[in-house]
């Protein structure tokens, strides 16, 4: 049998990553990761996953890569797990003639200033919003919208750079960091454009949509302002009928208004009132362990469903189960270090009936402190029930447990806490 590959260009660093690369290796074709440093992998190595060392911030030497790949047999398939390479692996899969979104229409949808703007002209309800270039134009834009303002980068993910500023000066310093950034964490560069909007006070959502068909609507919840960072999901939510219609009305609307509509995307929304407004589209799988809560709760693999797209094969998204599924992320409210000793610290949270998963992110002695993004949070707990309280209760208790067996010492202003001296 000839061999086929799928090109995988970079890959989010937790959640789904690896799960793209077993997928398409259950699927029959064998998966290849792009990448400019295989060390932020681990998974790879543990996988026995094939890399390819690849400038992936230059479009050139991706396909140079992928002609010299196609030289030893044939590719059937590009994706990317990462926000930041979708841009990319769809430029890639429509210069090679593979499946995949439009490259123009992600590239727009990437950048939020513009995707505010097509989602405005079309009808689809979004938060009032401006789009600046300079700290007095940020500043101006907020003193003409009612305070407090979110201020944030019209590029990125993971609530990197969200900030609720809830005076001028807050908005000034915000704008004037973010615009001083000219690359990500990723090496890529960023636009010199920062978004001023509107502040939502609403409940927050995501529809998972695949191609134009709304799959499931998530509930999210949001750890303390002044940042956005997501601690925790229901799936599916549990919502009255007429809400759960118009937030996946929305979702799809928006979707089609930016010319996706190819394999999955994640829609994010708040409720200005009882009406549903898009936060952001993302034109790929959701992050936040999402997927696996909808496969847990649905049946539904998400991941698969996207490596078959991009195969060019039939997804599969019939719900096969009906239950329902929460996850809560574990975070520090103050500055530490962590305890020593965390034996036993997952198992303690997994004892608690319902929760089928419990993970730390972080080992003994590592510092912490309260999450600006995703990057802040210190692990997770899933649980799995029939009833959505049932569910949200469980991973409640499994996080509450982590939290109390992961005990850290507060840092103190004027000296640093040496890491025997944690708590245990």
């Amino acid at each position: 049998m000839t061999e086929h590959l799928l090109l995988l260009i970079e890959s989010n660093t937790t959640g789904t990553g690896r799960l793209f690369a077993r997928r398409a290796a259950e699927l029959g074709v064998t998966p290849v990761l792009l990448t400019t440093d295989p060390a932020r992998y681990p998974y790879a190595t543990e996988d026995a996953l094939r890399t390819e060392t690849v400038d992936t911030a230059d479009q050139s030497r991706i396909r140079e890569a992928a002609d010299r790949l196609a030289a030893e047999a044939p590719l059937a398939g590009v994706l990317t797990s990462s926000e930041y390479y979708v841009p990319a692996a769809a430029a890639l899969a429509g210069r090679l003639g593979l499946p995949g979104p439009a490259a123009s229409a992600v590239q727009a949808c990437r950048d939020k200033s513009e995707q505010r703007r097509t989602l405005a002209a079309a009808g689809v309800g979004v938060p009032g919003f401006a789009v600046v270039e300079t700290v007095g134009a940020a500043v101006s834009a907020a003193a003409a919208t009612r305070l407090p303002v979110v201020v944030k980068p019209v590029q990125g993910s993971g609530s990197l750079g969200v900030r609720l500023c809830a005076d001028l000066d807050e908005v000034a310093a915000h704008a004037r960091t973010l615009l001083a950034t000219t690359a990500n964490e990723r090496g890529v560069a960023t636009p010199g454009r920062i978004l001023v909007e509107e502040y939502l006070t609403g409940a927050e959502f995501s529809v998972e949509v695949f191609g134009t068909e709304a799959v499931v609507t998530v509930a999210k919840h949001v750890g303390p302002l002044p940042a956005f960072v997501e601690v925790g999901h229901d799936v599916p939510a549990a919502l009255p009928g007429d809400l759960e219609r118009a937030l996946r009305r929305t979702a799809v609307r928006a979707v089609e208004a930016l010319d996706l509509g190819w394999g999955a995307a994640h829609v994010e929304l708040r409720l200005d009132g009882t009406l549903p407004k898009v936060i952001e589209v993302n034109p790929r799988l959701a992050g936040g362990m999402i997927p696996e809560l909808v496969r847990r709760a649905c049946g539904i693999d998400l991941v698969r469903a996207q490596v078959l797209a991009a195969l060019g094969r039939p997804p599969e998204l019939e719900r096969g189960v009906y239950g329902r599924a929460s996850i809560r992320f574990l975070t520090a409210d103050q500055d530490g270090i962590l305890a020593p000793d965390l034996t036993d610290v997952t198992a303690r949270a997994g004892a608690v009936p319902d929760v089928v998963e419990a993970a730390l992110y972080r080992g003994p002695g590592e510092p912490v402190g309260p999450a600006a993004d995703f990057r802040g949070r210190l692990g997770h707990v899933i649980a799995v029930a029939d009833h959505p309280a049932q569910a949200a209760r469980a991973a409640d208790r499994g996080v509450a447990a982590l939290a109390a067996a992961v005990s850290y010492t507060a840092l103190t202003p004027d000296r640093d806490l040496l890491p025997e001296e944690a708590l245990t």
